[in-house]
């Protein structure tokens, strides 16, 4: 916990120096990354992860380069490693230091790297990945048209996005305090994947009525 409150200061000059205001659930996530998956809540993660990986790999079966947006502690993409014996990296980036530290250590593959960074300035060069993944993290991220338009960047003509978070059915959950103007419906997320270069966007239900996946093409 000590590690999280000392990163608070660096975590404000990260997002002031990329010209963006301070991710308001950073601080959050930074000290819950200790414990992120233990009990109740790292079941539920885990069970998402689950479910992400198997409908991202029957989107690419043999992915060459895998970018996890928002990976937290590096779970999705450990199991997308076990199962992607073609890809040559797999590579997460996360906001949060704690949590990229907490990846780095459980890493177990040479073909596993994480960064410190934001969904809206990627780390990597244009056109690197042929699969991008992001599991509960675009409802936190701060701009999220610069962020897809981020992953649209650096992924190759022809790969494919699976985004999974929570997204309601009605209007009402995005004009909550903190969340509006938020793509948090269908209808919403749909138009700013076409509008940042994503094509043919398809939804499904990944676990439960609440979370919900979209896969799109660049």
């Amino acid at each position: 916990m000590a590690f999280a409150k000392t990163a608070e200061p660096a975590i404000r000059r990260r997002c002031q120096t990329a010209g963006m205001p301070p991710h308001r659930d950073l601080a959050a996530f930074d000290e819950r990354a200790l414990s992120y998956e233990g009990g109740w809540r790292g079941k539920l993660h885990h069970e998402i992860a689950d479910r992400t990986a198997t409908l991202a790999l029957a989107q690419t079966t043999k992915p060459m380069r895998v970018l996890d947006v928002g990976c937290g502690t590096g779970y999705l993409l450990r199991l997308l490693a076990g199962r992607c014996s073609s890809a040559v990296e797999l590579a997460g980036v996360d906001p949060a230091p704690t949590m990229i530290g907490l990846a780095e250590a459980a890493a177990c593959d040479e073909r596993l790297t994480f960064s410190v960074g934001f969904a809206e300035h990627l780390p990597y060069l244009d056109g690197a990945f042929d699969l991008l993944v992001s599991t509960t993290s675009f409802d936190h991220w701060a701009d999220q048209r610069a962020g897809l338009a981020e992953c649209a960047r650096v992924m190759r003509p022809g790969a494919r996005l699976v985004l999974v978070d929570q997204f309601s059915a009605w209007l009402a959950p995005t004009l909550l305090v903190g969340r509006r103007g938020k793509a948090r419906t269908k209808p919403r997320a749909t138009r700013l994947l076409i509008a940042t270069g994503f094509r043919s966007p398809e939804w499904c239900n990944l676990y439960a009525v609440i979370i919900k996946a979209v896969t799109a093409t660049t």
